[in-house]
């Protein structure tokens, strides 16, 4: 009868607006969770009969509403490793299985996060509040190019940075034409200093002494004065139609005429105009090239009116040894770790994963979600490529819980639940009545 129709429509009303308190709850407490995604609740009625002469009430079921897809505030934080999506997508991240002696080992699960407060673990891990550990393409030393084909937890190692020896050194200067007197002699040449760097990372000395022969034509010596001997050896340079080649006037048109143990391929059009010399700073022969520009270009040493020397630069491709500095993620997903020696290292490049359904992942705990069939294969690209969404550095993506909204829709919540207990009421009133017509 319809009696018992109303109050198993009114039961099944409590339930869901108790569902529908439940993640009114659950937003509220959660309104200041890093990269919690809100829960909305729906609900769907479900008939018993229904034609257009009879109406017998059904029940309503509620259903969740997940808002997966919702962008929260980005907020900016003091935290170089802090990371916020402004778009579509997730943070590929996984859950540790066992951790002893230093060594980590990983669920085979993969899970997705917008919890990007990521910082270092003991063990150089990166690692969100919630323990969830940052996956990233992992990038080769050697290349910098960054391996697309596979995602894995990134770790940054702490260790030095070797140091490298120079194998190069490049000169940009103007030399004067006509050098003021007392100068650009053997006595008085024009002298530039740069320091380089052995195999050690040790820091030795170079000298580059210029002395002009005749308009247009000069001797350069390679000198390290920590040597013994130590002049490395010579060459001369000889600018503009003065070479014999077509080339403008005040650039270089011809390297020749070395001594000791300075080489020089000699005059190409277009090619490099450089000199090479080895040097013996105490761990073997170290072979450098010095790069005076390119043959009939300004790029490099120039021979123009003056008469003093403009030293434009002068350096080199050594480095000395480093120890770790910081880590920080850059916009593009790049992990780099810095060093105190001014160098850097890219290790890992973080990518934003999309999928067609976003709303359709399963919830995890500490905000997290994994695949599901509704949601659609995972697709990771570098961020802002392929719809994927930019990262936002030094940053974390807020709750997108609406707190006034929430409290709307829980005032909602409590009449409708009200009501249906009231419904309720009435209905076993009514059935009370019909029993008692008997007596």
């Amino acid at each position: 009868m319809s009696l018992y129709g109303a109050l198993n429509s009114s039961v099944s009303g409590l339930s869901a607006q108790a569902t529908s308190f439940s993640n009114i709850s659950e937003n509220v407490a959660n309104a200041q969770t890093v990269g919690f995604k809100e829960v909305n609740t729906s609900f769907v009625d479900y008939l018993t009969t229904s034609n257009n002469q009879v109406n017998e009430p059904g029940a309503v079921v509620a259903r969740p509403d997940y808002t997966n897809n919702v962008q929260g505030t980005v907020n900016q934080t003091a935290s170089p490793l802090n990371m916020a999506i402004a778009g579509q997508g997730f943070f590929a991240v996984s859950q540790a299985a066992t951790t002893a002696n230093n060594i980590t080992t990983f669920s085979p699960r993969q899970y997705y996060t917008r919890a990007g407060d990521f910082q270092l673990n003991a063990n150089g891990y990166l690692v969100n509040s919630a323990g969830m550990y940052l996956n990233g393409w992992q990038v080769d030393p050697t290349t910098g190019v960054a391996n697309q084909n596979a995602l894995a937890p990134i770790q940054v190692s702490q260790t030095a940075f070797n140091p490298v020896a120079t194998t190069a050194v490049q000169l940009t200067a103007n030399l004067p034409a006509t050098p003021a007197a007392g100068t650009a002699t053997a006595a008085a040449p024009i002298s530039s200093t740069i320091n380089v760097y052995d195999a050690l990372g040790t820091q030795q000395t170079l000298n580059l002494s210029w002395v002009q022969n005749a308009p247009s034509n000069w001797t350069v010596t390679v000198s390290a004065p920590s040597l013994t001997p130590s002049t490395l050896g010579t060459a001369q340079v000889t600018f503009g139609s003065a070479s014999g080649n077509p080339v403008p006037a005040g650039t270089i048109g011809q390297i020749g005429g070395t001594t000791g143990g300075v080489t020089t391929t000699g005059y190409a059009a277009g090619q490099p105009a450089a000199l090479s010399f080895s040097a013996n700073f105490g761990s073997g022969a170290q072979n450098i090239s010095l790069d005076l520009g390119t043959y009939g270009l300004t790029n490099g040493v120039t021979q123009y009116a003056g008469t003093a020397y403009n030293l434009a630069g002068l350096t080199q491709n050594g480095v000395p040894p480093g120890s770790f500095s910081s880590v920080t993620a850059q916009t593009d997903g790049s992990v780099v770790v810095n060093y105190n020696n001014g160098q850097s290292r890219t290790v890992a490049q973080v990518p934003v994963t999309t999928f067609a359904a976003p709303d359709k992942l399963q919830s995890q705990n500490g905000q997290a979600f994994t695949q599901t069939q509704l949601s659609g294969t995972p697709t990771a690209d570098a961020a802002g490529a392929n719809g994927a969404g930019n990262l936002v550095t030094s940053a974390v993506e807020q709750s997108n819980v609406d707190i006034a909204s929430e409290f709307s829709q829980l005032i909602v919540a409590q009449q409708a639940y009200s009501a249906n207990a009231k419904m309720i009421t009435a209905a076993d009133q009514l059935l009370q009545t019909t029993i008692n017509m008997k007596q």
